[in-house]
């Protein structure tokens, strides 16, 4: 089955497909109106981000993804995956872009971690433990890059928790047909690969592939 993977002009694109390669996951590239290809609302979509939230929601507009995205998420029900600030833009807004509108498919908001805590070291760069919030979600250490972390109005999306310098927060999630995570499972090893396999596993669409 294949994915679409969407580029925004930014972020981890190049890591991430060859993650998908190495697991053996077929995926086409999306560029939007650089070279006109959109989601088509048949496939599954990928979203993979590295840097600000308010950079990543600029670069969907400027390549005219909003819309499609939207339409495809949210109408057609085609499965999402998103990943690190893919996941964050999923929200209404961050306090790292104040005025910077997210895409709002989920309700909640996206917060800095606290800098009080005693040897506070912000970004969290590296590994950390995630622990399941929901059924069926096997448990390990993945890759982590984040000043960030999502906070969700209906904390029964959160798939996975972690633990950062005393603050708990949101490590994935999972609502009907959208997934995210805010660690890099292209960095994170076998168990980062298994968590991909398994998100591909589960796939299903709403529309005829």
């Amino acid at each position: 089955m294949l994915v679409e993977v969407l580029h925004y002009g930014g972020g981890n694109v190049g890591s991430l497909l060859r993650a998908l390669e190495r697991c053996k996951i077929p995926y086409t590239l999306l560029k939007g109106t650089i070279d006109g290809t959109f989601p088509t609302g048949q496939h599954p979509v990928i979203l993979p981000g590295v840097g600000a939230f308010g950079a990543m929601m600029q670069g969907l507009e400027a390549r005219g993804f909003l819309a499609p995205l939207t339409q495809a998420v949210l109408h057609e029900k085609v499965p999402f995956l998103g990943v690190c600030v893919g996941l964050q833009v999923l929200f209404e807004s961050s306090e790292e872009s104040p005025n910077v509108a997210g895409l709002g498919f989920l309700k909640g908001v996206v917060r800095h971690f606290p800098t009080d805590f005693k040897g506070a070291k912000v970004p969290q760069i590296g590994w950390n433990y995630i622990k399941a919030q929901q059924e069926n979600a096997p448990e390990g250490f993945v890759y982590y890059v984040n000043s960030y972390y999502a906070q969700p109005s209906d904390p029964s999306v959160v798939l996975y928790r972690s633990e950062y310098q005393g603050t708990a927060f949101c490590g994935a999630l999972r609502q009907g047909n959208i997934t995210a995570f805010q660690f890099h499972p292209e960095k994170s090893g076998a168990f980062g690969h298994e968590l991909l396999q398994q998100w591909y596993s589960r796939l299903k669409v709403s529309t005829p592939l």
